[in-house]
């Protein structure tokens, strides 16, 4: 008999042991698929690999924190532009955005964030207004960046003189209602990814004098230059044309603000 229960016991032994290692090997394939999809962001397709190329009279060069886009000829009295990613998308990715803006006559610095989100440093434009205190600068973002960019403006709200979001919303920790600034919101019509929810519901943190602009057919990706983005609706529009648009509505925007 005890010799029974002794052989029991080493079964049951062996079977919590079997049943641990299931578990540890379970954790660890979930931290690498995590781990995946932190250091697999989307990336720059072939027009953003060329926009990030001196031309057209713009200078573009890399910096520790930020890619800066400099107009050889600036715009007189022209704001500079601070650009936060969105989620899991490589900066280089928005630089045809960043180089028309530029060409344009304003000074553009897209932020470079720890594993390509926003939400690690929402405060890395500490370094970038640092680094250029004579400059005026409006401040937005795509997606999640557009997010954390409405959260450091609530938190320095002396230094930024605008906010832009694309396919993006403030929350309550965002909220930019009572500041003052203007502040402009563009969505594509096909976009699959944005929470049309909480976007609609992200309003009630925006002034009433907001500008909305709305790109037919456009989608959430072609506000960069990164791919199919997954869950993304088909766009009807083509990139280079939900890009012109959106270019044409944030200089016409950037006029209007002093």
């Amino acid at each position: 008999m005890m010799l029974r229960n002794r052989y029991n016991m080493g079964r049951k032994k062996r079977g919590i042991g079997k049943f641990l290692l299931i578990l540890l090997a379970l954790i660890v394939i979930g931290c690498g698929y995590v781990a995946w999809k932190l250091f697999t962001p989307y990336g720059p397709q072939e027009a953003a690999q060329a926009a990030m190329e001196t031309s057209g009279g713009v200078s573009v060069s890399q910096q520790e924190n930020w890619i800066d886009f400099k107009p050889d000829k600036p715009k007189a009295d022209g704001k500079s532009i601070l650009f936060y990613p969105g989620g899991l998308v490589k900066p280089e990715s928005y630089a045809p955005l960043a180089h028309e803006l530029a060409a344009a006559g304003h000074h553009t610095i897209i932020a470079k964030m720890p594993f390509n989100l926003a939400v690690i440093k929402p405060s890395l434009a500490d370094d970038i207004l640092a680094a250029y205190p004579e400059e005026k600068f409006v401040m937005g973002g795509h997606s999640l960046g557009g997010s954390m960019a409405a959260r450091y403006v609530v938190a320095h709200p002396d230094v930024i003189h605008g906010i832009f979001f694309l396919a993006s919303y403030p929350d309550e920790k965002g909220s930019v209602q009572k500041l003052g600034i203007p502040a402009l919101s563009i969505l594509g019509t096909n976009d699959g990814v944005v929470n049309m929810t909480k976007y609609q519901e992200g309003r009630m943190y925006l002034p009433p004098d907001t500008v909305y602009y709305t790109i037919e057919g456009g989608n959430h990706a072609q506000f960069g230059d990164y791919g199919h983005q997954k869950g993304d609706g088909e766009p009807t529009v083509s990139e280079e044309d939900q890009l012109k648009q959106t270019v044409k509505t944030l200089l016409s925007w950037l006029d209007t603000i002093k």
